[in-house]
């Protein structure tokens, strides 16, 4: 909204403000001299502190161009030098955390332990021929570890227990030790596990034999697919029992306690 004399409103709100600026300056001495002419912006005003000719107004306020602060400010070449010491710090942390570590990687490294690896017994003695091979015959070694074929007969009980064909094989080391296997084929898979429930029931177990890592059981697996399970107990008198089924097929090992482990491992079926 305007007055009645036609004057801006903003206009005599800047007029008032003029007023009332040179009434104060009259009431300190005098009215304020207005600078004019070349150099007026050096001399500045009354009341005002002069610029210094060579330095910028920002200069004149707060120190000399040299980094120099009048008064009580920080000195302008404090922050570079604080920064340069901070880096120089943190290089030295760097450094010694480096090579310290380096150092515990050296110690810590590991001493390989060769692990010795036995070779596996072979039979000092050559194995028999099988009189009059079969299909399922044929599949059966003729060593297994130190011990050698040496002869076969029927296995009656496993016949009459319902196996197609069964053999009793028995292998040799050439000295005392001596290894028995029954193998015997069946029509289905449930027979075989049947007559190896049989057979385990039928035998003396000993509770355990940690010495020949005894108990010991789980599944048999061709091609990654189970085919079977096994069982291998302490029979007690210093021999070990073995019995797993493949399939159709049932088997039955009787070895020294020491060695069940291992030739049961190494039977090929």
């Amino acid at each position: 909204m305007s007055d009645t004399s036609g004057t801006p409103a903003w206009a005599q709100g800047a007029g008032g403000t003029a007023q009332g600026a040179e009434g104060a300056a009259q009431g300190a001495g005098g009215t304020p001299t207005t600078p004019s002419g070349p150099g007026a912006s050096a001399a500045g005003t009354p009341g005002t502190p002069g610029t210094v000719p060579g330095t910028t107004p920002d200069e004149a306020q707060t120190g000399s161009s040299d980094g120099s602060s009048g008064g009580g400010g920080r000195p302008a070449w404090l922050l570079p030098v604080a920064i340069g010491v901070g880096v120089l710090v943190v290089v030295g942390i760097v450094i010694a955390i480096v090579t310290s570590g380096g150092g515990d990687d050296a110690a810590a490294t590991p001493t390989v332990t060769p692990t010795v690896v036995l070779p596996v017994p072979t039979p000092t003695v050559a194995p028999e021929q099988r009189a009059d091979p079969t299909d399922f015959t044929k599949l059966l070694p003729a060593t297994i570890l130190q011990y050698a074929f040496q002869s076969e007969k029927k296995a009656d009980a496993l016949l009459q227990a319902g196996a197609v064909e069964a053999v009793t094989d028995t292998y040799a080391d050439g000295g005392t030790g001596t290894l028995t296997v029954d193998a015997a084929q069946f029509e289905t898979a449930d027979a075989a596990a049947a007559a190896a429930k049989e057979a385990a029931g039928a035998t003396k177990v000993e509770p355990t034999s940690p010495a020949a890592g005894l108990p010991q059981q789980g599944d048999v697996t061709a091609g990654g697919q189970k085919v079977g399970t096994y069982a291998i107990v302490d029979a007690g008198d210093g021999k070990g029992l073995a019995i797993w089924t493949n399939g159709t097929a049932m088997f039955r090992m009787t070895a020294p306690v020491g060695d069940i482990v291992a030739a049961y491992r190494s039977y090929p079926m």
